[in-house]
């Protein structure tokens, strides 16, 4: 079976750095699927308005090694203990595709891009190829008594986030409210907790730098990209 992208996603992230770890973890987060000119066909969106929430099929396509490891190390579990790789959500999988549910925020059809579908809390890197896009339906996709492994055992820590208001100023407040909450979910990897090092993470066309010391993160500059730090 051959496959082939029918779109692209436009995303404020442009690495992996920051990207929060699953869908819908960041309602705020604002992103558009841009078809490819082959598939630009209003017709193939006909009833999507009727729905709320998407699948997207796409491809982790930032990781350039494959993986034939049986196993991996779920960063929830600070990346001390291995489980199964189909028991887990690890990008390093033997097909890299990734599985995600989105908010349909809305359709515009009239764009030099064709129709664009805008969408809200998505775990996708810009320019991340999407493969197929599938409404999410209620009665056979929600299972909210479901069990969910290792995950119930381990909620996300969330950590205080600090941003001055002359930086914050700088942001509208959708923009900066998704910032914060990205900010939140601790976008370092989990085995560097060094309260000295600066971070910086791309966020749309700004880098954000920024410290963590004892659970609070405090962002201390803005720059924007491409400028070289001092």
């Amino acid at each position: 079976m051959e496959i082939h992208p029918i779109a692209r996603f436009v995303s404020p992230f442009t690495s992996k750095f920051g990207i929060p770890k699953q869908s819908g973890l960041v309602e705020e987060l604002e992103g558009e699927i841009v078809f490819e000119p082959d598939y630009r066909q209003a017709d193939a969106l006909r009833g999507l308005e009727r729905f709320d929430y998407l699948w997207l099929i796409w491809e982790f396509s930032a990781n350039r090694r494959g993986s034939a490891s049986p196993v991996v190390r779920p960063p929830l579990l600070g990346g001390n203990v291995k489980l199964g790789v189909f028991a887990t959500r690890s990008p390093f999988r033997p097909n890299p595709l990734g599985l995600s549910c989105v908010r349909l925020s809305g359709i515009d059809y009239d764009t030099p891009r064709g129709a664009v579908i805008k969408v809200l809390g998505a775990d996708l890197m810009d320019g991340t190829p999407i493969y197929d896009i599938k409404p999410y339906i209620v009665y056979a996709d929600s299972h909210p008594d479901a069990r969910s492994g290792f995950v119930d055992d381990h909620r996300i820590q969330r950590l205080q986030v600090e941003i001055p208001d002359r930086i914050a100023s700088g942001f509208a407040r959708k923009e900066l409210e998704a910032l914060r909450k990205t900010l939140e979910l601790d976008p370092r990897p989990h085995y560097q907790d060094d309260p000295e090092r600066v971070y910086g993470m791309p966020f749309g066309k700004r880098d954000i730098r920024f410290q963590v010391r004892e659970g609070k993160l405090v962002v201390i500059e803005v720059a924007a990209l491409g400028r070289e730090k001092p």
